[in-house]
């Protein structure tokens, strides 16, 4: 059985993206009990020269909304990176899941050789639909999504790597 361009996008950035809620809600759960003021999560970062919690979850949420706009040959709706609160971060993730929930297969499969266009670094790239989806979208969600782990982990959230995984059924 073949695994289609919707099967390897719309669900796996869902999932990715509600496993990610499930470890901010711990982490305010977690900031709650000890008395850890939202900021110092939202701001945290894993090096100086790293962005913080917020623009990790922002990066994630934009590599799965633009990712699936480009492969139906549409511009991503664009979006302010104004989230100050764990509660904003949610927030941001039910409205790109909702997103991600509005696109059918029929949009979808059929793009793998579609040509996409993206600047990165200040240089064009032409990719093909499958290849920006396998090579440069997913990765970049699950640096993003990982790293976002890794912060509220350093942090002291009690999570682990069921965490991240999320349900495997």
């Amino acid at each position: 059985m073949a695994v289609s361009m919707y099967q390897a996008s719309v669900p796996v950035f869902i999932k990715g993206l509600t496993n990610l809620r499930a470890l901010l809600a711990k982490a305010i759960a977690h900031g709650e009990a000890k008395k850890i003021d939202d900021a110092v999560f939202v701001n945290a970062r894993l090096y100086p020269d790293m962005l913080p919690l917020s623009g990790q979850v922002q990066i994630a949420s934009d590599m799965a909304r633009g990712t699936m706009a480009r492969l139906t040959s549409a511009e991503p709706p664009a979006w302010e990176d104004d989230e100050k609160t764990i509660a904003d971060l949610v927030a941001r993730i039910d409205k790109t899941i909702d997103y991600l929930k509005s696109f059918t297969a029929s949009q979808i499969d059929g793009s793998e050789a579609r040509e996409i266009k993206r600047k990165i670094r200040g240089q064009e790239r032409t990719f093909t639909g499958v290849n920006y989806l396998l090579q440069f979208s997913m990765p970049n969600f699950y640096f993003h999504t990982t790293t976002a782990y890794d912060i509220l982990r350093h942090n002291g959230v009690e999570i682990g790597k069921l965490d991240f995984l999320g349900s495997l059924d």
